[in-house]
C-alpha cells in the first residue's frame, strides 16, 4: 500500500455563498436555454409515438446518459407503461433479443457520436425496433440512422470546462419525465391506478390498505363483561398496548370502552370506590367504532374527528361482533 503524496491539501475547501448563488442562477440560465429553444413540435410527435407503442419503450444510454435513460424507464414503469432499460454493452452480448418489431428503442447521448450505442442501431434494426435518438449535438452519426431524432439544445455545461455533463443530464430528465407526465394524463391515470403501482409508499397505502389490513386480531384484544370490577382488569388494561378495554357479551357482541383515561377519571371521582365498581357500569356504551372493509386513513380521519381525538377504534362487522382493534400507534406504523 502507498503512502499519500506529501504534498497532498488535507485541509477542507471551501465554497463561499455567492459563488454556490452564481453556479445556481448560471444553472438557471443554461435551463432556461433549453426551455426557450426546445422544439415543441418534435416533442409532441415524441411523445405521441411513445403513446402509439403495441409493445415496450426501452430506453438506453452509455455513462451518465445511461443513468438517465434508466431512472426515465422506472418512471414508465411506475405509472403503468410497458419500459425497459437495455445496456448498450449487454445487448450485444444477446440481451438484444428483448426486442422486437412492436418495440420502440429510445438512444440518449448528448454527443449522438457514442460508439456503443452505434453498434446497436444496425442490431436493433434486424430486431424491426423503431430506433429514436434523443441528441444535444447537431449533425450527430446517431441521429442520421435513426427513425427519429429529438434535439435537447444545449448552451453548455455548467462545469468550467464545458465537460462534465451536470446540465446537460439535468435537461435529459427534465425533458424525459416531463414527457412521461405528459403520457400519464393522455391515458387518464386515475390515482387509485396509481397507488396500486406504488403500494409500499404513503399514497399506495392510503389508498389501498384497508382497516382489516393493519387492525389487530381478535385474539389479541383487551376484552372483557361488562359485570367485571375495575381493579380486577387493570391486567388486561394495560398489557396488550392499546390502552382500553373492550367490554363485550358472550357472543363478542361490542358494548362499550373503557380507557385509561377513563380509570384515571373514575379513581379521581371514586377514590376507594372503586374497587366496588365494575367496568360497564364507567364504560362508553356509544363508542367510535369502524368496519373490517373501510379505508385505513378512513379509520385515521375518523379518530381524528370531533369532538375530541381518541386512539383506537373497535372494528367491528354487520353484527355488531367485535373482531379487532385499530389504533393510532398501529396506522403510523404502517406508514399512513
Amino acid at each position: 500500500m502507498g503512502s499519500l503524496p506529501p504534498t497532498l491539501d488535507l485541509l477542507p475547501h471551501k465554497v463561499s455563498e455567492n459563488a454556490l448563488l452564481d453556479l445556481f442562477k448560471s444553472q438557471q440560465d443554461h435551463l432556461n436555454f433549453f426551455f426557450q429553444h426546445l422544439s415543441l413540435s418534435h416533442t409532441l410527435t415524441f411523445t405521441q409515438t411513445l403513446l402509439k407503442c403495441r409493445g415496450t419503450i426501452f430506453f438506453t444510454g452509455v455513462g451518465k446518459s445511461g443513468f438517465v435513460a434508466n431512472k426515465i424507464s422506472q418512471t414508465l414503469i411506475s405509472l403503468g407503461i410497458k419500459s425497459g432499460f437495455l445496456n448498450p454493452l449487454d445487448a450485444l452480448h444477446g440481451d438484444i433479443g428483448i426486442l422486437s418489431s412492436d418495440d420502440i428503442l429510445v438512444m440518449f447521448s448528448k454527443s449522438g457520436n457514442t460508439e456503443e450505442l452505434l453498434k446497436v442501431v444496425p442490431c436493433a434494426k434486424a430486431k424491426g425496433a423503431y430506433l429514436v435518438s434523443v441528441t444535444s449535438v447537431e449533425g450527430n452519426a446517431l441521429a442520421a440512422v435513426c427513425d427519429m431524432n429529438v434535439h435537447l439544445p444545449v448552451e453548455r455545461e455548467l462545469c468550467p470546462f464545458d465537460l462534465a455533463p451536470v446540465t446537460s443530464t439535468a435537461i435529459q430528465m427534465v425533458f424525459g419525465d416531463t414527457v412521461a407526465i405528459a403520457m400519464m394524463g393522455a391515458r387518464n391515470l386515475t390515482r387509485d391506478e396509481y397507488a396500486a403501482n406504488h403500494p409500499a409508499g404513503r399514497i399506495g397505502k392510503s389508498l389501498i390498505f384497508k382497516v382489516q389490513d393493519v387492525m389487530k386480531p381478535q385474539k389479541e384484544l383487551p376484552v372483557c363483561k361488562e359485570e367485571d370490577l375495575i381493579m380486577d382488569q387493570l391486567v388486561e388494561l394495560t398489557s396488550k398496548g392499546c390502552g382500553c378495554l373492550l367490554v363485550i357479551d358472550e357472543e363478542y357482541h361490542l358494548i362499550g370502552t373503557f380507557t385509561d383515561g377513563d380509570l384515571r377519571r373514575t379513581l379521581k371521582a371514586s377514590g376507594e370506590g372503586i374497587f366496588k365498581l365494575t367496568v360497564g357500569e364507567m364504560c362508553n356504551r356509544s363508542p367510535r367504532t369502524i368496519g373490517p372493509d373501510a379505508m385505513a386513513v378512513e379509520a385515521m380521519q375518523k379518530m381524528e374527528s370531533p369532538p375530541s381525538p381518541v386512539q383506537f377504534l373497535p372494528v367491528i362487522n354487520r353484527q355488531n361482533i367485535l373482531i379487532g382493534i385499530v389504533t393510532l400507534h398501529g396506522l403510523v406504523s404502517a406508514g399512513l
